[in-house]
């Protein structure tokens, strides 16, 4: 089961890597990271929206097994 969500969380990462080099190359069909990443952090309610989402990841995955 470890080597599967291995396998997943890799394929996420290679899906992520080929989604940005496309965006570089065809800049007016997908926008690229940075510029998703500009219009998301615009307001302060999504930059908190963020911060607590990353919160919570890391609580349940880092500190939730050491607790």
């Amino acid at each position: 089961m470890r080597a599967i969500t291995i396998a997943g969380f890799l394929l996420c990462l290679a899906m992520a890597v080929t989604l940005e080099v496309l965006a570089r190359r065809e800049a007016n069909r997908i926008a690229p990271l940075a510029t998703l990443l500009d219009r998301v952090m615009a307001t302060r309610s999504a930059r908190i929206g963020i911060l607590l989402f990353w919160w919570w990841l890391g609580w349940h995955f880092l500190v939730g097994q050491t607790v």
